[in-house]
């Protein structure tokens, strides 16, 4: 028998971990091919998530007292079951915006905004619950930026993106046995899309059977009424093109004052807008609570009319 020459030895050390690895890989190609996955056999433990078994019954017993919200994330599923089964069968989907809105507010105006009014309205109806707000509309084009996305911060959705959203969240809650959707928008750019989607799927559920009903309620984003409505109560604005106005102010107020920095503007002698002075700060805030009541009311009377009662 010959003995290899060293170049021999030495294409051969290389060549072997090269035929281990291929020779591993073919035997790992057979086992995924003849064998189900090592994740899908390997039993859960009790009690952990994804468990079959630790999935409660949909009928247990709630043994606390209800927490009292309108607010669906601030629930339980035991509390939102039982407010269901004791009548709260609407649930109203509002939809806000992060954008620019002048040099003192928050750019998530629109959602402060409907965490007062929509609240409001769940409460004046008696029978409805609050989808989490949704904080992301078409602000404008991305790439290249055009309208609100001009200025830092704000977030943008496609047209297709924001009804696709909004299509999920309606039928998720169709799903779980809520007999009417109702859609509002706190900014005009929403209004369109929120249009499209109550009118596919109302033409889609018809077709599907069922009770459950989608309403488009505009009648929420008048502004020329509480424009008026303010006007009634002795208060007139002079436009300062800041893309700013004393009901926003005065009803985020009531959710938390810095989001209008109240504190530094009331500091710099600028704690007014359009002319209009909201020192002091009691009285912006009774102002907020009474225009989210007033704008709750006309939307009430718009949502009773449209589901027919």
């Amino acid at each position: 028998m010959s003995t290899p020459t060293p170049m021999a030895t030495s294409t051969r050390s290389r060549l072997l971990p090269i035929t281990l690895t291929l020779t591993l890989t073919l035997a790992l190609a057979l086992l995924l091919a003849t064998h189900t996955p090592v994740a899908a056999q390997t039993p859960v433990r009790p009690g952990r998530a994804g468990s079959s078994g630790s999935s409660p019954d949909p009928n247990t017993p709630r043994i606390l007292d209800a927490h009292d919200s309108v607010f669906l994330e601030e629930l339980t599923w035991l509390e939102v079951r039982d407010a269901m089964r004791a009548g709260k069968r609407t649930a109203i989907v509002a939809t806000g915006g992060i954008e620019m809105n002048g040099p003192y507010l928050a750019l998530g105006k629109h959602n402060y905004v409907l965490r007062a009014t929509t609240e409001a309205i769940a409460r004046q109806l008696g029978d409805a619950l609050v989808a989490p707000i949704v904080p992301f509309v078409p602000e404008g084009d991305i790439e290249p930026a055009t309208g609100h996305m001009r200025y830092p911060g704000t977030i943008s959705l496609t047209a297709d993106t924001f009804q696709r959203l909004l299509i999920d969240i309606s039928s998720s809650l169709r799903m779980h046995g809520f007999e009417h959707i109702v859609l509002i928008g706190d900014s005009g750019g929403n209004q369109a899309g929120m249009k499209a989607v109550a009118a596919e799927l109302s033409e889609k559920w018809a077709k599907a059977g069922g009770k459950t009903r989608i309403h488009f309620i505009p009648e929420y984003y008048d502004l020329q009424g509480v424009t008026d409505w303010l006007e009634s109560q002795g208060i007139k604005e002079k436009e300062e093109a800041l893309h700013d106005e004393v009901a926003i102010e005065a009803v985020m107020a009531t959710v938390d004052p810095t989001l209008i920095r109240a504190k530094q503007r009331m500091a710099k002698g600028k704690f007014s807008i359009n002319g209009v002075d909201l020192a002091p700060l009691e009285k912006t805030i009774a102002l907020g609570k009474r225009v989210a009541e007033f704008r709750a009311q006309k939307t009430v009377e718009a949502i009773r009319k449209a589901r027919g009662r």
